[in-house]
């Protein structure tokens, strides 16, 4: 898009027309940028959001764009400048929390998408201090899935402590998060097992760069495997993406004494636990902990992996016309990687 394009009054947006996940294509006015915020014109990354009680109609929580107007009191943008919206849209950058590189946390967080109007449309309005710089080298493609899935598994593998050399187990490898996973972790100088199912999911996972998968379908002991695998003792880590109670009751039987579990897939509430019998716990000094998603550090490390040609997500495209198709092919499972929605054609 060229930035000088005139901005219109009206532009499309896809909402959500119930509180399922049922979307269409409406019109709606462009947003006008307080002092301290700019507008981006869009291209959308399509997670998948089931919008509740929060009133945004609007959904959607990462894309890129390229900045088109400015408030009056921003520094440091001017339009044409390319840049990405994250899942954590603000917070109060002043608390223990945004000092400390756990802004996500902070109790004043605001989630894109949920508290306020998502990336589901083509302009929208971000505080410029929580805007990412899209670095040179990484198209918006790219750069969208990047501000939420490649932040969250870079968060991950940082939280894992994790050392050049080590054995790390991702479960759930060839999803939408673990695909983007391996490829930080080998950038990390990690050997890397991914666990997920079917032959053609083996394909997709081994060109990018696992070094062993093993499919959970067809193994009668997951934890044997890694062992075997791992010259007896275990990996070093595990990363659930998935989102199954079955991958969290195996997972600390895969790890060697001293070794963490970090948990970023999200089953439903109350359906499973993470961790294990507190005497194997203790006994093996295992951790369990838990991730959310990037920081603004986390999302800059990942876009710099990117950059440098380390990362580089598998996505399909549809225009906005084919956004309620998007999201339809996206709930059957259709879609290999990430969804991108190119709002400029």
């Amino acid at each position: 898009m060229d930035p000088q394009r005139p901005i219109p009054e009206r532009y499309k947006a896809g909402v959500v027309s119930n509180n399922g996940p049922d979307y269409q294509l409406t019109v709606v006015d462009v947003p006008v940028p307080r002092p301290g915020n700019v507008i981006h014109y869009m291209l959308e990354d399509l997670p998948l959001r089931r919008m509740r009680d929060y009133g945004v109609r609007s959904p959607g929580h990462e894309g890129a764009g390229i900045v088109v107007a400015l408030g009056s009191a921003v520094t440091g943008w001017k339009v044409g400048d390319r840049a990405g919206i994250a899942p954590t849209w603000d917070t109060c950058m002043s608390c223990e929390l945004c000092s400390s590189d756990l802004e996500c946390h902070c109790a004043r967080a605001m989630p894109t998408g949920l508290m306020v109007s998502g990336t589901y449309q083509q302009y929208i309005v971000s505080p410029a201090r929580y805007t990412t710089r899209i670095p040179h080298g990484v198209d918006d493609f790219s750069a969208g899935p990047i501000m939420c899935s490649g932040s969250t598994m870079f968060r991950a593998l940082r939280e894992s402590n994790l050392c050049a050399g080590q054995w790390a187990v991702i479960m759930g490898a060839g999803g939408r998060v673990g695909h983007m996973g391996v490829q930080i972790a080998k950038a990390m100088g990690l050997r890397v097992i991914g666990i997920d199912a079917g032959e053609d999911k083996e394909a997709f996972c081994l060109k990018f760069g696992y070094e062993a998968f093993i499919d959970h379908q067809k193994s009668t002991n997951l934890s044997q495997d890694v062992r075997n695998i791992t010259d007896g003792k275990g990996t070093h880590g595990v990363l659930v993406t998935a989102s199954s109670a079955a991958a969290y009751r195996v997972a600390p039987r895969m790890l060697r004494v001293g070794g963490v579990v970090v948990c970023v897939g999200m089953p439903a509430s109350g359906t499973a636990f993470a961790g294990d019998d507190p005497m194997y716990l203790i006994l093996n000094n295992l951790k369990v902990v838990g991730s959310l998603t990037g920081s603004r550090q986390d999302t800059a490390g990942a876009l710099s992996l990117a950059a440098r040609g380390l990362l580089k997500p598998t996505y399909e495209s549809f225009s906005i016309r084919e956004l309620p198709n998007a999201v339809s092919q996206l709930r059957q499972g259709k879609v290999r990687g990430r969804c991108v929605v190119d709002f400029n054609v």
